[in-house]
């Protein structure tokens, strides 16, 4: 993999690729002898041709639907049924990120629950602290298991890593999400959870503030946080500056939240000129980050925000000592556990509104992946793994997750998304399958991708004056113009 394409990485929200479509040449033109066959002996011939080429698609398609679910002796996800394999043995390795869930017990009492069904597999399990980065590695390495969360890896690269786990057509009939991770019409992962991308608040931090309806543009927003800072102790918006990683959860309101388009991030986001122009009516990415970069400069966040506390942030929300914090709903469960005022932990809608209408970004968390090189009978228990904690483990909804089973049941915590238009990224067009991936990567702003630090810098401008925010997008706009011509990308918007 090469450095740039290692650096855009897929999070929460992650880019979509597929196999373009290759066209078969043309036949050549017959002989001029062949000229002078007769009609009857060319209407023979053509009728022979096209009775042989409509077997040869009929084999292809046979083929190409063999090759979808093709994994020898292991069933595809749908094909399984959990209640014929309770005397499956196998011992599996489960490497993930969530070393909080690891601390508290809940991956350890999962699998206790798992094991009553399935007491003959052994589940072994590794947290990893800096999975995005250290999951590469294990990957290249191939130390790292049966089942893993798919970090960035480029979609070509999928067969090389993962076993399938369904056709795309089969498994999208049971499953949402599940073409994050999809490529040549084959599946190599499943979500473990989805985010619906929102802001997480203090209730009671809002009643004493005086602020009696959620905002929904981002003046409103800047004017309630200027509310929370005269009227309570409560820290307004609290940046996460220094995890850094929790910085990128901004990039995840730059299409369906901020535009109301679902074909823009995968379709049309690559082709724009000017992505980061200022609408003028209190939409688009340019009004996005200005929520940022006018919380800093006007002193609506954290005294210092090179000290802040990922971990203890979560015990400060609860306790009404933050007002706002932009993060995905699966944060939404571990800010309610960090205290004992749960109750006042909310998920609103992110401050947007296109038309008169806001619209809420849903999709894929992390997604499973199951070994390529793992022995068949461990295929076969990691994929009972995986289906038992995607349908029976509760886990997505304990997390607060959006639905990832069709018809599944949401949390009460996005009763405040009542009204609102929920849609997902459609994906890229044909023949553009890796398209946003080789900007992000070209340009190294990655976007919705891991581009941490070019949040980060418009904390750091505004607090320090240096920069402004028009200076800010100028760059952006030229790295990105740069990219385009530099991949030769027509520019159509």
């Amino acid at each position: 993999m090469k450095f740039k394409k290692v650096m855009a990485i897929c999070l929460a929200s992650a880019m979509t690729f597929s196999l373009a479509a290759c066209s078969g040449a043309a036949a050549p033109a017959p002989a001029a002898e062949a000229a002078e066959d007769t009609a009857e002996e060319a209407t023979d011939e053509t009728a022979e041709e096209d009775a042989e080429e409509e077997v040869s698609e009929e084999e292809d398609a046979a083929d190409t639907e063999d090759a979808a679910v093709d994994n020898g002796e292991i069933p595809t996800y749908t094909q399984l049924d959990l209640s014929k394999y309770g005397d499956a043995e196998a011992t599996i390795k489960f490497l993930h990120h969530k070393t909080d869930r690891a601390e508290d017990g809940t991956m350890d009492k999962m699998v206790a629950e798992f094991n009553k069904e399935f007491p003959g597999i052994k589940v072994e399990m590794e947290a990893v602290t800096d999975y995005a980065e250290d999951s590469l590695l294990r990957l290249s390495t191939g130390d790292w298991g049966d089942i893993m969360f798919i970090p960035a890896v480029d979609k070509v690269d999928l067969a090389e890593y993962f076993m399938p786990f369904d056709s795309l057509s089969e498994l999208s009939q049971k499953l949402n999400f599940v073409d994050n991770w999809e490529f040549d019409g084959k599946c190599y992962g499943i979500p473990y959870m989805a985010n619906a991308q929102g802001v997480l608040y203090n209730k009671a931090v809002f009643e004493e503030a005086g602020i009696k309806d959620l905002p929904k543009t981002p003046t409103e927003f800047l004017d309630d946080l200027k509310l929370i800072k005269d009227n309570t102790d409560a820290i307004p918006l609290y940046t996460n500056y220094a995890a850094g990683w929790t910085m990128g959860a901004w990039d995840a309101y730059i299409g369906i939240v901020s535009n109301g388009d679902d074909t823009f991030m995968q379709q049309k986001f690559a082709h724009t000129a000017d992505p980061f122009a200022d609408p003028g009516d209190d939409t688009g990415i340019y009004n996005l980050y200005r929520i940022l970069y006018d919380a800093v400069a006007n002193g609506l966040i954290e005294d210092d925000y090179t000290t802040t506390d990922w971990e203890s942030c979560k015990g400060m929300l609860n306790r009404g000592e933050i007002g706002t914090m932009v993060l995905g709903s699966w944060a939404y469960a571990q800010m309610q556990e960090a205290g004992d005022t749960p109750e006042n932990v909310g998920y609103m809608p992110f401050p947007m509104t296109v038309g008169g209408t806001q619209y809420v970004s849903a999709g894929g968390d992390y997604n499973y992946a199951i070994n390529i090189n793992s022995s068949d009978e461990n295929k076969l228990a990691s994929l009972i793994f995986v289906k038992w904690m995607v349908e029976k483990s509760d886990w997505c909804f304990n997390e607060g997750g959006y639905t990832v089973v069709k018809d599944g049941k949401n949390p009460e915590m996005y009763a405040a998304f009542d009204g609102c238009t929920v849609l997902s990224d459609q994906p890229a067009k044909a023949g553009e399958e890796t398209l946003l991936n080789d900007i992000n990567a070209e340009s190294e702003l990655s976007f919705n991708a891991g581009g941490n630090d070019k949040v980060q810098r418009i904390v750091e401008e505004a607090a320090t004056g240096g920069d402004s925010l028009d200076d800010i997008y100028a760059d952006w706009t030229q790295k990105w113009n740069d990219a385009q011509e530099e991949l030769g990308v027509s520019v159509d918007f």
